[in-house]
């Protein structure tokens, strides 16, 4: 499972996935004011975990530091 939810988004596609999730989201309220604006839910929720799926499933990653983590506890 920790496989599936690995981070490989980078952390300022982060912000911007946030900043759009939050806009599609906002067009619920402003707007046409459709319930389209709940697709802005998924940029938000990949922006909060750090991890996209559909990378996952490419097996793509915008994230380098994520990609080749420091070992831990080597000498």
């Amino acid at each position: 499972m920790s496989n599936l939810l690995r981070k490989n988004i980078h952390p300022m596609e982060r912000v911007v996935r946030f900043l759009l999730g939050s806009f599609l989201l906002s067009l619920i309220f402003w707007g046409p004011q459709t319930w389209w604006g709940l697709i802005g839910l998924v940029p938000l929720a990949t922006a909060f975990v750090g991890s996209c799926p559909l990378y996952t499933l490419l097996g793509l990653t915008t994230c380098r530091r994520c990609e080749n983590p420091s070992p831990s506890g080597s000498a």
